[in-house]
């Protein structure tokens, strides 16, 4: 089902340099961050093309076709993206966000503030 889709986990310190364009949440106030604030998550889907993409189309102006070449390889990054963050599959950040780091144990009893 998420099979391209991928997580990358960021500082939240750099959430102002994320282009919203190329990842699926909207503002920085639709991140969700780990307990302490001190990091977020985008989610973005890849492309992986194994070998050059080839694709002809008819120019409506023309007549004429025209053709566009897409190299082999992986497409769909966001701007943000450093190979130092670590980069996780749908079934990995799960796990991830479970933990501590992430979610806030629930205490026994009713919730007051």
């Amino acid at each position: 089902m998420y099979e391209n889709r991928k997580y990358l986990i960021i500082p939240s310190s750099i959430v102002d340099n994320i282009n919203f364009s190329q990842v699926h949440e909207t503002s920085k106030d639709t991140l969700r961050y780990s307990v302490d604030g001190t990091k977020t998550f985008v989610k973005y889907d890849l492309i992986t093309y194994e070998e050059d993409f080839v694709q002809t189309i008819t120019n409506a102006e023309t007549g004429e076709p025209m053709t566009t070449t897409i190299p082999a390889g992986t497409y769909g990054r966001p701007s943000v993206y450093d190979p130092s963050y670590p980069e996780y599959t749908h079934e990995e950040i799960l796990t991830v966000l479970s933990t501590e780091e992430w979610t806030r144990p629930m205490n026994s009893g009713s919730y007051r503030e």
